[in-house]
């Protein structure tokens, strides 16, 4: 397992109920995902999914002239490969990784089998399957009908909802890639909003600092996507956490799963699952199983190489100073 990370820090995991979750240890991997990384390449074979707990991950399409678009951002709110369940087996597009860090692989023959027992986590998929369509959608409705600024917040608010704290680490060519604009524009939309106090640029970073502002000045196709996400899937909060012997040591902290908050929800928060038991039954399951059978996650394809020389691109700190 990758540092203490714990699969119930996917929101998906997380509503599991325990026994279900753990018969799944064994088939879950803790992996670290790096900034770039190419987890799928469009019409390839899908031999696993990612459950992100840390990581953020961007569905993207690439057009022939080389140009990106972001179709969905997808963190520790749900899955990426959801074509793996769909019947698809393959996906158009790429799922790139935004932000570094950790998330729990399941192999794609484990996800069906479970997939067709039509129990808990079949439900939770198929709702979870609904809410991305959602954003999707609403994401191809914004490009299209609202400005730059607007779009850009909306952005920052859903990346938000998926990471931990008020910081994007993230340049402006990356942000302009996701949403199929020049940097120019990336970088004109920040400086509006670092005047009115909404955000703080820096170096390869954009911190929130007025979250409230910065929904106020989002277009609404924010709250049309979170609305969805709350509707259809669990709510994550403290539960008290029980030692092996079942006595309960106290309460335990919030699963960090953003600012979903909804107090009405499809599915029940299961209790918390004895991790002595997870811990065990994770520890002895066979380590990088999908790379050893050909997956393509960690391959580093062309949208992975222009990620990361975006870092060398300037930065929105970098773009201020030039700026009279």
């Amino acid at each position: 397992m990758t540092g203490s990370v714990q699969p119930r820090q996917n929101r998906l995991l997380g509503a599991l109920p325990d026994s279900d979750l753990l018969r799944l240890a064994p088939e879950l991997d803790a992996v670290d995902l790096q900034q770039g990384e190419a987890l799928y390449e469009s019409g390839a074979p899908m031999s696993c999914v990612y459950f992100p707990t840390t990581a953020l991950v961007s569905n993207v399409y690439e057009f022939e002239d080389g140009g990106l678009a972001e179709t969905a951002v997808v963190g520790n709110e749900g899955l990426v490969g959801i074509a793996v369940f769909m019947g698809g087996d393959s996906r158009l597009g790429r799922a790139v990784v935004l932000r570094a860090g950790n998330a729990f692989r399941m192999r794609a023959h484990a996800v069906k089998e479970e997939f067709q027992r039509a129990g808990p986590l079949m439900q939770l998929l198929l709702r979870y399957t609904q809410a991305l369509i959602t954003q999707i959608a609403q994401t191809a409705a914004c490009n299209r009908h609202h400005s730059l600024d607007q779009r850009m917040c909306r952005w920052l608010l859903l990346s938000l909802d998926r990471l931990q704290g008020n910081d994007v680490g993230m340049t402006q060519e990356l942000i302009a890639n996701m949403l199929g604009v020049r940097r120019e524009g990336v970088t004109a939309a920040a400086q509006q909003l670092q005047k009115l106090g909404l955000i703080h640029c820096s170096r390869g970073h954009i911190a929130v600092l007025d979250r409230r502002g910065l929904e106020q000045r989002a277009c609404e196709c924010y709250a049309v996507v979170r609305k969805e996400y709350e509707r259809l899937l669990p709510h994550s909060g403290a539960t008290p956490e029980p030692d092996i012997a079942g006595t309960q040591r106290g309460t335990a902290q919030p699963v960090p799963t953003g600012v979903f908050d909804s107090e009405q929800t499809a599915i029940a928060q299961p209790p918390t699952l004895v991790l002595g038991q997870l811990d065990q039954r994770m520890r002895s399951s066979r380590p990088n199983r999908c790379h050893a059978e050909g997956c393509p996650g960690g391959a580093v394809g062309s949208t992975t190489a222009r990620l990361r020389s975006s870092r060398a691109e300037p930065t929105l700190a970098d773009t201020f100073e030039e700026t009279p």
